[in-house]
């Protein structure tokens, strides 16, 4: 068995070659704005959570996608809270004033149990961030801003459940451990469920899920690893020991949104917003009962996730079908909430890819080819390249001219003596401002007859106001300043451009004499490639040859599967054929045995009723003249009565009417076999004042005068002869 694939690596494959040739070019198009999955597909126990995490020392996909997102854009992200997701799967940009309120009033509550409050890094995962080569994406938007938030969901018995969420502390409630199991007994509330819904783009999304935002690698993959990986669903089965029980999804959104004109603060255009996505899904493994020996809870696990991936299969095979042979079958997307949620990437919506692991082993062998079969046939649908992001019109390079004219600021105000600032490059403007303005006193009044809290006030805002006015005068001196900075510095590039000129015009001597040794290089090469156009003529007649003879053996081959097709099918005809013609002698057989042996037994009752005739008319006459004088006697007993003459013989006269049969006023002893078949014929005897029985006893013989046997034999056209004998 023979299957092909895109790509192939070998047991000892490193992280970094995998990730540099799967997982690099779906980062590279994150960034460019563009949606990206990949799955992890295979058997149980192939290797699939261990490629997308790694191993200390080696990290795996996840950990080394974050690095590279955050090793890309990291100087250019924006603050907390400048991105703010809506729960429509859409962004909002907040201006610095709203995002900083914003940090205030985050930092004013009262601080959560989550990753991000930790100073060091567990040990328990520290070593897999530990990525020694630093990976970066080229052509990053250095006018855009940058904001990253991360989300875990787990798709357990076709049910949706959100890992990051906030479990609500209750002190009567149990809480759930590490096996998904209360800690003491009692009722408790287990993990609601989300739903699965569409957004105004048609995309799919889950409803109530929580989003980190986050700023570097580790604070990403500590959200990954304490707050999502540790309530995943896992169990000890006897191919696994700690065996996925639910397909688990990890969400990586990029927001980015371009600069203003002055390169200071972000445009508020919805528009100009773009949200791209990277799913990393690390699917449960195709298992089978008869080997896991699953019971319970463990049999249901593995029958949804079996469930799941043979609905990922089909509408796979349901997209093939139409690319194929042109149909508009309906792909069952809504039968999973796997396929479900990324019905918008087989749509065309993203770049879809797939990693299979396979394990090597003996036992795995027949469920190995079928995934090998799946994989291989999902590199046969196409998926429509998504469409590029829109450029916002505005004139690249407006960081860089931003930046120098803070720095080009600072050294003023270091000249001068003002107040330097920590770090000009850490605060924004805005920040800036708020600072160096004179706090607001308290605006409370609790006396009507106070005089000091409202003069204080408007003389604190006069004071603010005159602030602004000189920060705004300062302001517009700056702008003259670096305009006439960029005049002259126009004019440097002018002065530069003229000696270039120069440099350029003795380059150009020099490009002449190289010329004359370029042609006679040329004339060279153009006997070299005389010699190889002869050469490839010679190649292109062994190649056409090659081919006919290829076509040849292809033709040979595809009559000899014809013939060995058309051999299976005849071989096959022939055995239904015999097998039926079998069948039919069979019964054909039994109905003869059957006839036969009625005919036969029928035979044998015949027999047995003529000799009981006999036997009847043998005895009868005895038991007639001994019965006689008795019966006599009880006459003349109950009767005496005087002797009469004996009446002298005439001559009977005839009935003026005819004389009615015999038998009218005779009873009949019926006789059918049990084994009597009853027929459907239109002519049925009808016997008045008869006695039916199936083996006629000496007592029914003796009431009746009449006998008739109904006999049944097998006719020579097959059919039941049935004889009436009197």
């Amino acid at each position: 068995t023979q299957y092909s694939f895109k790509e192939v690596f070998g047991t000892l494959v490193a992280q970094r070659e995998l990730f540099d040739v799967v997982a690099k070019p779906l980062v590279e198009d994150l960034i460019r704005g563009k949606n990206g999955l990949l799955f992890t597909y295979g058997v149980t126990g192939s290797g699939k959570t261990h490629t997308m995490t790694g191993s200390p020392g080696d990290g795996g996909l996840l950990p080394r996608c974050l690095a590279m997102i955050f090793n890309s854009i990291g100087p250019f992200q924006a603050k907390r809270f400048v991105f703010k997701l809506d729960d429509k799967n859409g962004v909002e940009v907040q201006s610095e004033v709203e995002a900083l309120l914003e940090r205030q009033r985050r930092e004013a509550m009262p601080t959560p149990k989550t990753p991000a409050g930790k100073k060091q890094l567990d040990p328990e995962f520290a070593d897999m961030m530990e990525v020694q080569e630093q990976c970066r994406a080229q052509d990053v938007d250095e006018d855009n801003v940058y904001g990253v938030f991360v989300s875990y969901i787990e798709i357990y018995n076709n049910y949706i459940y959100d890992l990051l969420e906030e479990a609500p502390l209750d002190s009567i409630k149990p809480k759930w451990n590490s096996c998904n199991t209360p800690v003491r007994n009692g009722d408790f509330v287990p993990p609601q469920s989300k739903i699965l819904r569409e957004d105004q783009n048609h995309n799919m999304y889950v409803t109530g899920c929580t989003e980190v935002e986050v700023k570097s690698t580790e604070e990403a993959f500590e959200v990954f690893w304490r707050a999502g990986q540790k309530k995943r669903r896992i169990a000890n089965t006897q191919l696994n020991r700690e065996s996925s029980r639910s397909h688990s999804v990890f969400i990586i959104k990029l927001a980015q949104a371009p600069l203003d004109a002055d390169g200071d603060n972000v445009l508020q255009e919805k528009e100009q917003i773009t949200l791209s996505q990277l799913s990393l899904v690390d699917l449960a493994g195709s298992e089978r009962t008869n080997r896991t020996k699953a019971e319970g809870n463990r049999l249901r696990e593995a029958g949804n996730i079996n469930q799941s991936l043979m609905t990922l299969r089909t509408c796979i095979e349901v997209l093939r079908e139409n690319q194929l042979y042109g149909t508009n079958k309906m792909v069952p997307y809504r039968d999973s909430k796997l396929t479900h949620l990324f019905k918008n990437y087989f749509d065309g919506e993203g770049k879809v890819r797939m990693i299979v692991c396979v394990n090597p082993k003996a036992e795995d062998y027949e469920e190995s080819l079928q995934v090998m079969r799946f994989a291989e046939m999902t590199q046969e649908v196409e998926v429509a390249r998504p469409v590029d992001r829109p450029l916002c019109g505005l004139t690249p390079g407006r960081r860089l001219r931003n930046q120098a004219f803070r720095e080009e600021l600072s050294r003023k105000l270091e000249l001068r003596g003002g107040p330097l600032g920590a770090e000009p490059e850490e605060q924004s403007p805005a920040e800036l401002f708020f600072q160096s303005l004179p706090p607001l006193p308290s605006c409370e009044l609790l006396d009507i007859n106070d005089d000091q809290t409202l003069p204080k006030l408007i003389e604190t805002l006069e004071q603010r106001h005159k602030m602004r006015q000189m920060l705004a005068e300062e302001f517009a001196k700056n702008v003259l300043a670096f305009k006439t900075m960029l005049q002259e510095f126009d004019s440097s590039v002018a002065s530069k451009e003229n000696y270039i000129q120069g440099k350029l015009a003795e380059k150009e001597k020099t490009i002449t004499g190289q010329r004359t040794e370029l042609e006679r290089l040329e004339k060279k090469i153009k006997t070299l490639e005389y010699k190889i156009e002869i050469l490839e003529k010679t190649a292109t007649i062994y190649e056409e040859d090659k081919r006919n003879l290829q076509q040849e053996l292809e033709s040979k081959s595809q009559k000899l599967q014809r013939q060995a097709s058309d051999k299976r099918r005849l071989e096959a005809r022939l055995q239904g054929m015999v097998a039926e013609t079998s069948l039919k002698w069979e019964k054909e057989c039994e109905r003869r045995v059957a006839a036969k042996q009625l005919e036969m037994q029928n035979k044998l009752w015949v027999k047995d009723e003529k000799l009981k005739q006999l036997k009847a008319i043998v005895t009868e006459p005895r038991a007639e003249r001994a019965e006689r004088p008795s019966r006599e006697r009880e006459r003349e007993k109950a009767l005496p009565r005087s002797v009469s003459p004996s009446p002298a013989p005439t001559t009977p006269v005839a009935p003026l009417r005819p004389r009615r049969s015999r038998s009218a006023g005779e009873r009949w002893v019926d006789h059918r076999p049990p084994s009597h078949v009853p027929t459907e014929t239109l002519l049925q005897p009808r016997v008045p004042r008869a006695i039916t029985v199936e083996a006629p006893s000496e007592r029914a013989l003796a009431r009746c005068d009449r006998y008739l046997l109904t006999h049944q034999e097998l006719a020579s056209d097959g059919e039941i002869q049935t004889k009436l004998i009197k």
